[in-house]
């Protein structure tokens, strides 16, 4: 069973004193735009949705390596693991929609090379999936705060048994922020993968945790907060209004509350952050 009927959604959270999202084409900044805007990509939100849902108990597909629950070494090996060696000789598209739930909700691009000893070219499979999630941006611009790092115990002697230099590097982060992300879910794009509105419930429950069992040195426990959640969900597959239009009637403010401009016919339900 498919999906019948379009969603939209958004969710408002708050930085304080951390690192979002690191670039590490810049020494692991802070993403910000030309305009001094806080950034999160939209690939580290889907990695962050992939992991509250494996938390579930849901399988997923692309496992980051420190939370993966099965000895796959690659995306390759949990694919062979599932279907076998012969990836191509076979429609996988329909059985890892079914098995994996981010499979089925982002898409997925299986393009693996053969092994040494096999003749085939190949396996190139690629499957558009219904949810789509949009990068998250700061209402202001925001403020970068670079802080030196120090080590109080060498880890290795220096020459001439000298102690060796206590720098360690930098860190940074974001003092203060309100940021805000948007997505969508298809009902045609889910016909093809799948995705029900059962799986739909799924993602709804999983936004307000969105940065529950994530810290780590650069996001400090309860340094990263969803204040609200916002899911419309329309009354037919077409949907009653556009997504920008519906994105466009939810407008932030720097303190983090917000003004909802009226859709006729179409409320979002409003779902504090957990």
């Amino acid at each position: 069973m498919s999906l019948s009927k379009k969603y939209d959604f958004a969710v408002i959270f708050s930085v304080k004193n951390a690192n979002p999202n690191g670039d590490p084409l810049n020494s692991n900044r802070p993403r910000i735009t030309y305009e001094g805007l806080g950034e999160v990509s939209d690939v580290c939100i889907k990695r962050k949705i992939r992991d509250r849902i494996l938390e579930k108990g849901i399988e997923i597909f692309v496992q980051s390596d420190d939370r993966k629950i099965d000895d796959a070494k690659s995306l390759k090996a949990r694919a062979e693991a599932a279907f076998g060696k012969n990836l191509g000789g076979q429609d996988i598209a329909k059985s890892a929609c079914e098995k994996w739930f981010d499979v089925r909700a982002f898409g997925q691009l299986f393009a693996f090379k053969s092994s040494k000893n096999d003749d085939s070219a190949g396996v190139s499979i690629g499957i558009r999936g219904p949810v789509t999630v949009q990068s998250a941006f700061s209402v202001q611009p925001v403020n970068i705060t670079s802080t030196q790092i120090t080590k109080s115990v060498s880890g290795e002697e220096g020459k001439d048994g000298k102690k060796s230099s206590d720098t360690m590097g930098m860190k940074h982060r974001v003092d203060d922020g309100i940021y805000v992300l948007y997505g969508s879910i298809n009902p045609q794009l889910a016909e093809k993968t799948g995705f029900s509105d059962e799986d739909a419930k799924v993602i709804k429950q999983v936004l307000p945790k969105l940065f529950e069992n994530d810290a780590s040195s650069a996001r400090p426990e309860g340094s990263m907060r969803v204040l609200n959640v916002f899911w419309w969900e329309h009354n037919c597959k077409s949907g009653q209004y556009s997504s920008s239009k519906v994105h466009g009637s939810l407008v932030v403010n720097a303190d983090g509350s917000y003004i909802l401009k009226n859709l006729d016919g179409l409320e979002p339900e409003i779902i504090p952050g957990f």
